[in-house]
């Protein structure tokens, strides 16, 4: 390399840095990895409340969340389940049903991946500002109308950010499965074309509780009632122990 030629610059190994617990399942061969510093801190969803959205610029005028590009759903299952849901729906719930109906909210993507239908810049179940029911997803809205969760009527991927679980099996039939959050890279390539702002900024930490707590029914559906039971008595037991803050929060 020329002297005057200076190398690239290197991310800060520890800009990034999260604190771990680990334990064994009581019932499977399994081994649980929580993230701690996620899973403790103040993260909460805003919707609504100021979130910037996933654009290339923050847009919070425009109340699209990480609703921008749609959703991919993770198989067949899921992507049935969600029509079913979507099916349901009346012109007074979802804004752009008559589009929908037409047209069908969803589509096959070019790798033939099922995903949600586009319209007006956004994902076409989003209702946007002005609606009656107010901007959010026309699912998640009318579950709640419904008195149910609106898990159970989203698309997976929108109901478990900005949760993400990880699970690797070793030669001799052992799983690891780890429980984080959702990073940038985790979107592949397209994660640097937009402002993943979520858990990399401050302002979605504002929960007066923690957010295992917030995101309780979420991390239950992700792994199950045992796990997460454990997880809790560990922090419960552990109550004068502060986890290293988020890098979000440590930054500020």
């Amino acid at each position: 390399m020329p002297a005057d030629e200076n190398p690239p610059s290197q991310p800060d190994p520890y800009e990034d840095l999260h604190e771990l617990v680990t334990f064994e399942d009581p019932d499977e061969y399994r081994t649980w990895i929580f993230d701690v510093t996620f899973l403790t801190s103040s993260w909460t969803c805003i919707f609504g409340q100021g979130c910037p959205g996933v654009l290339t610029e923050a847009a919070p005028e425009l109340e699209q969340g990480c609703c921008s590009y749609g959703a991919h759903f993770v198989d067949d299952e899921d992507h049935d389940a969600t029509l079913a849901k979507i099916e349901a729906l009346t012109p007074e719930q979802w804004q752009f049903h008559k589009q929908g109906r037409r047209d069908g909210a969803t589509r096959k993507d070019k790798g033939g991946q099922w995903v949600t239908r586009l319209h007006k810049g956004a994902c076409i179940l989003l209702n946007r500002p002005g609606h009656p029911n107010g901007a959010g997803c026309a699912l998640h809205q009318a579950a709640e109308q419904a008195g149910e969760r609106p898990l159970d009527w989203k698309p997976d991927v929108c109901w478990q950010l900005p949760l993400r679980l990880e699970e690797s099996t070793d030669d001799h039939g052992h799983v690891t499965s780890t429980l984080r959050e959702w990073k940038r890279r985790d979107w592949g390539g397209g994660g640097a074309e937009f402002h993943w702002w979520c858990t990399d900024d401050p302002l979605a930490f504002r929960a007066a509780r923690p957010t295992y707590e917030v995101l309780r029914d979420e991390i239950i559906e992700l792994v199950g009632e045992t796990p997460y039971r454990l997880f809790v008595e560990l922090m419960e037991r552990r109550r004068e122990w502060t986890p290293l803050p988020h890098p979000a929060l440590r930054r500020r």
